[in-house]
């Protein structure tokens, strides 16, 4: 059987949380086919599986958080299926070999039952799937089901649907207690940080466990008053509330005013209008998983002693370049032509000029990368991320331009690949696009560098001409690059900066996109 594990996403980041499997013990998994979503402090990521088989055991339940390299699956693979099979097909004749040949396979498959469970004599028809993946699936979605069925009967079944049986809150003190008593510590935390309780939450882990994507989407369902990820604003829980309306509206009401009339402080994303309660001069906006990890992460930069130089680049020849494309472009390619392909081209040709700023900064010296792994920063609701970009330097500035259009999507969407994170040894920022003239980035440690790009703004210049100065409205952009002054100076900072000005200031129609 092999393992899969925890994979490490950026970093700094020394654990996930499983926030959904996207299989169940007993499918069919392919290489590469995803198989978990993942939740750390900035991202959600899709892990795709490390094997072609048959998934045979989940180890890690939903919520629960583990550290990197933990095992997280068991998952068998298709070379084991195949030698499981064959010796156990070989073994078939040789113990029926005395009696008939047809009738005897059924006959020698039902000693083997005393192994399996007593009460059916009838269960070894399915036992060529083997004895694994029975106990698997059994501890993990049964017994909650089993005990609901009791004490909901025909309501539970009418309303169970949306989230699967396991998922029904028409449960007593006992199980809501055995629900609180599974939840992981970060659930449990994070549930104190809002001042709810279990008994609110929808759970639509495994076993009815509650996750923190459950708590999420019940907050911010409080907050805008609407469905969010099936949490329903003002309701313990949307089954519990179909199958009330069905029998009894009155219970339904009293649990309204609880939630809703709390006036607990609620997250805010980046430019969200914050409502403060009647009376209140103030009110705390707590921190959510994303916002913690930026803190923790700028924290840990702003350690490094940041120094800047900041140059102005002459876009004249960049912006008609891009002009005269971007139509043809677009309908060719299916994508619109954005200059920041051509600002990590031109990175890219500065790099390999300047080795020391495509490197990590260690206590035992400056970590050379011969590898140019780009990070391109992409503001996300409620945060910023730094998905990669691999090997930069063998693109062509198409290449480059879809590949930063995908990974934003992919950002923008919640969406997600393993290896969209770590690795990277410079990022490249593209402020501009808010508007931005000058900005003083903070580097992605333990990269030593960071480049931004402002906005190509118009502006009047002095132009050098054999027959004197002249004032010219030219497109203007500038460019930032924050630098760890343990590993490089600003006299090869504004060499390195120089050099990325100089080759923009080149582009023209003879530049190859493609």
């Amino acid at each position: 059987m092999a393992k899969v594990t925890m994979p490490q996403l950026g970093e700094s980041v020394a654990e996930g949380t499983i926030g959904k499997w996207l299989k169940k013990p007993g499918d069919p998994v392919a290489k590469y086919e995803p198989l978990v979503e993942v939740i750390t402090d900035k991202v959600n990521a899709e892990v795709p599986s490390p094997y072609a088989g048959i998934l045979r055991e989940i180890l890690v339940e939903e919520g629960a958080t583990v550290p990197n390299n933990a095992e997280i699956a068991v998952i068998e693979t298709t070379e084991e299926a195949g030698a499981t099979t064959t010796p156990a097909a070989g073994a078939a004749p040789a113990a029926g070999a005395a009696p008939a040949a047809g009738a005897a396979a059924p006959t020698v498959a039902a000693p083997a039952a005393p192994a399996a469970p007593t009460p059916a004599p009838t269960a070894p028809a399915v036992t060529p799937e083997s004895t694994a993946p029975a106990p698997a699936p059994a501890p993990i979605a049964t017994p909650p089901a089993a005990t609901a069925a009791p004490t909901a009967a025909a309501p539970a079944a009418a309303a169970g649907p949306a989230f699967g049986p396991a998922g029904s809150d028409e449960r007593g003190p006992e199980e809501m207690a055995g629900t609180e008593a599974r939840m992981t510590p970060a659930v449990r935390r994070l549930l104190r940080e809002h001042g709810l309780t279990a008994a609110q939450i929808v759970g639509t882990g495994l076993g009815g466990r509650i996750t923190r994507e459950d708590v999420i989407n019940y907050v911010e369902s409080v907050r805008t008053g609407r469905s969010v990820g099936g949490q329903v604003v003002g309701r313990t829980s949307a089954p519990a509330a179909s199958a009330a309306a069905a029998t009894a509206p009155a219970p339904a009401a009293p649990a309204a005013p609880a939630p809703a009339a709390r006036p607990a402080p609620t997250p805010a994303a980046a430019g969200e209008r914050i409502e403060f309660p009647p009376g209140a001069d103030e009110v705390l906006v707590p921190l959510t998983q994303m916002r913690k990890g930026i803190a923790a992460q700028m924290t840990r930069a702003l350690a490094v002693p940041h120094a800047y130089v900041q140059l102005e680049v002459d876009a004249t020849n960049l912006v008609r370049l891009r002009e005269s494309l971007k139509r043809d472009y677009q309908a060719r390619e299916g994508v619109s032509l954005s200059y920041v392909p051509f600002v990590v081209k031109a990175a890219v040709e500065a790099l390999r000029r300047h080795p020391t700023f495509n490197a990590h900064w260690t206590e035992q010296g400056l970590l050379a990368k011969r590898r140019i792994n780009v990070g391109v920063a992409v503001a996300v609701e409620g945060g910023l991320v730094v998905p990669v970009i691999r090997d930069v330097d063998q693109l062509s500035i198409n290449g480059l331009n879809h590949a930063i259009a995908d990974v934003s999507a992919r950002a923008r969407a919640n969406k997600f690949r393993v290896d969209d994170f770590g690795g990277s040894t410079f990022t490249v920022d593209n402020t501009g696009w808010l508007g931005s003239n000058m900005t003083m980035p903070i580097i992605n440690v333990p990269e030593v560098a960071i480049m931004t790009m402002e906005e190509i703004r118009k502006r009047p210049v002095v132009i050098e001409t054999p027959d004197g100065d002249v004032i010219a409205i030219r497109p203007i952009m500038n460019m930032v690059l924050a630098i760890d002054h343990r590993a490089n100076d600003g006299a090869g900072a504004t060499a390195f900066l120089r050099d990325v000005r100089a080759w923009l200031e080149a582009v023209g129609p003879d530049t190859a996109i493609f």
